[in-house]
């Protein structure tokens, strides 16, 4: 006899354990079913260890200047293996945390890969699920309602092959026993560039290959320019409107050659590794998709605004249906699927008010319409802006590269974006977050009083700016 839910979430990645713990808030019969270990991509190849890579290196590259702080360090280094092992350290404690979280809202967790079943004598709807364990046993398991949360993982070009050695994506850079003394990474987004601020702080050599004419081609343009302008100060090397030539890879005795077709011509790159990171697919294969009427389109589950799939009990969330791509997008559209499951009747999602962080050094941080982008869409803007550079907190960090950009509708002062690059925007973005939610105006932020001396004044001076009000410009 199988085992009936009221829902079953297939991946137990950031997205689908979080609609797993508001579905059993709700009420629901829950059970996640999960291949490898809850957390997902997000905890244990992602978010997580490549954040705790960044602050050791972060970490490092402070000691190396802590003279100009008065500070004295003397011979400063870095132990690659106790990093790692601090790493390892944070994803444990954080899966125990999850682990924790299920048995309090008495969530059941299948290990195995999930298949989804069509119409059959265990349900006469789409949507069972068959559990494949490792050691071959299988399971049936039925729910009322299915949440597909497979996740995606990293893309890479047609013909150049991920050997795991040479050419690595990010899930294999986040197992390295020992720094390579070169790298060169293919593709300037937002991992691209995280990877490339933290290789260059432990001193690597850094060669970043980007096919759009500029890295981090999603910010606005001017947030663009700053962090090429940082990095190439740093001695990271940037070559943008490049398209890489898999078929000229070339590998052997401990470095790798690739070619790329360049403005100048075709250029040559050679490292010790290369790392591609052009994006992520959708994990959408061998699901059992193709038994149901689900349909799949650019290689992403379609789903209508609440995230119903062409099954109207079977849901899908996360990177398995394109779009954001981010963690706290998926955990937001698990809640509200799993909210429409129960009949509330949440809004539905908004993905102009999302934030969106780069955690580099300096750090990048968005939320809304970039000036491009509004002016396409018809508005007539005002910007203002900010720069780090007099701003008190910023200069005793020791930290005063960068700005703050705000970017408003000149006919009805409404907030389209904000954008930031400097010391700690990732944390800083959430007001403006809420600003966005809120329509704020920005005399509204203007007015609001922040402290001094913080960071976040950058914003209330931004938003001045827009008027021409900035006290300290």
């Amino acid at each position: 006899m199988s085992q009936e839910f009221d829902l079953v979430v297939l991946g137990g990645g950031t997205g689908g354990y979080v609609a797993a713990i508001r579905a059993s808030q709700l009420g629901m019969k829950v059970a996640i079913v999960e291949k490898e270990k809850l957390g997902g991509t997000c905890l244990h190849r992602g978010c997580i260890p490549s954040k705790a890579l960044l602050r050791s290196a972060e970490v490092y590259a402070t000691l190396k200047e802590s003279d100009k702080f008065g500070v004295i360090a003397g011979e400063v280094g870095y132990d690659f293996s106790k990093i790692q092992d601090r790493k390892q350290g944070i994803i444990e404690q954080l899966h125990k945390g999850i682990q924790y979280l299920m048995k309090k809202g008495s969530i059941t967790i299948f290990e195995g890969f999930g298949r989804v079943m069509g119409p059959s004598i265990f349900s006469p709807q789409a949507g069972a699920v068959r559990i494949e364990k490792e050691n071959g046993d299988q399971e049936m398991i039925v729910p009322r309602f299915l949440l597909l949360a497979t996740g995606s993982r990293p893309r890479t070009l047609p013909g150049l092959v991920i050997d795991g050695s040479y050419v690595v994506t990010s899930d294999e850079a986040l197992q390295w026993e020992q720094l390579p003394e070169s790298v060169v990474i293919v593709g300037g987004g937002v991992i691209g560039i995280e990877w490339a601020s933290m290789l260059n702080d432990f001193g690597v050599a850094v060669t970043v290959v980007e096919y759009a004419d500029r890295i981090l081609p999603l910010e606005d343009e001017e947030v663009s320019k700053e962090m090429a302008r940082l990095l190439k100060k740093r001695k990271v090397n940037i070559v943008t409107s490049a398209k890489v030539l898999p078929e000229s890879l070339e590998k052997g005795e401990g470095r790798v050659m690739i070619q790329a077709e360049t403005a100048g011509g075709v250029q040559s790159f050679e490292a010790q590794k290369i790392l591609v990171s052009v994006g992520r697919q959708a994990n959408v294969e061998n699901l059992g998709l193709e038994a149901t009427e689900i349909k799949v389109e650019r290689g992403a589950v379609v789903v209508n605004e609440h995230f119903q799939t062409a099954e109207s009990h079977i849901y899908a969330i996360g990177d398995v249906i394109g779009g954001l791509q981010l963690a706290h997008v998926a955990s937001h559209e698990g809640i509200l699927a799993v909210e429409h499951m129960a009949g509330q009747n949440p809004h539905p999602m908004d993905y102009t008010k999302v934030p969106k962080c780069t955690y580099s050094r300096p750090e990048v941080a968005n939320v809304g319409l970039t000036e491009k982008e509004a002016k396409e869409k018809g508005f007539e803007v005002k910007v203002g802006k900010f720069s780090f550079k007099p701003l008190g907190k910023a200069i005793i960090y020791g930290e005063n590269d960068g700005f703050v950009k705000v970017v408003v509708d000149a006919k009805t002062n409404d907030l389209l974006g904000v954008h930031m690059i400097g010391p700690h925007v990732t944390d800083m973005i959430s007001e403006a977050g809420l600003a966005r939610v809120l329509d704020a105006t920005p005399w509204e932020i203007g007015t609001t009083i922040h402290p001094h001396p913080t960071l976040s004044e950058a914003f209330m001076e931004a938003a001045l700016a827009v008027e021409g009000k900035a006290i300290h410009n």
